[in-house]
């Protein structure tokens, strides 16, 4: 490779074959690559596996808003293989998920008490939060008494 051919490739070369990136907020970048997916019509995401996001992948799965959650393993690194969910048929085709927004981010984080767990449109969303109990939807916070760290807001 020639110096004005390596000037011109924006990804290094040890980085093209992996899915590496260096990213400060894991979590807005998981829901980034579903809002991105979904608005064009992907039936599957790939995101970089962490404990915590396939937590929240399993709370969408419960809640309805995705089809299936996997961890691929295939690759040198693992991947959570996210199938999404749609209504209507092939031409009407709309996603179920129809907003994701993160609430506590790494610069400004947001708690709340067990008596102030946030309804999202007035449950049709769900808030995700992160627990002493584990990672769980606003509901079940709520069914168990305990507060904590709002994640996001889903729609």
């Amino acid at each position: 490779m020639t110096k004005d051919e390596r000037r011109m490739t924006k990804v290094p070369e040890w980085a093209q074959a992996f899915d590496i990136m260096s990213v400060i907020d894991p979590i807005a970048d998981m829901l980034a690559r579903i809002r991105n997916a979904s608005a064009v019509g992907h039936n599957t995401v790939a995101v970089p596996h962490s404990i915590i996001k396939a937590a929240i992948a399993q709370i969408l799965k419960e809640e309805g808003f995705i089809q299936d959650v996997e961890v691929a393993s295939d690759q040198s690194r693992p991947m959570l293989r996210i199938w999404l969910k749609y209504t209507g048929d092939r031409r009407t085709r709309k996603p179920v998920i129809t907003g994701l927004e993160r609430v506590s981010k790494p610069g400004h984080r947001v708690y709340t008490g067990k008596g102030e767990i946030p309804w999202v449109l007035s449950g049709a969303g769900i808030a995700i939060l992160s627990t002493p109990k584990g990672v769980l939807s606003g509901q079940q916070a709520r069914r168990l008494g305990v507060g904590g760290e709002v994640l996001c807001y889903v729609w």
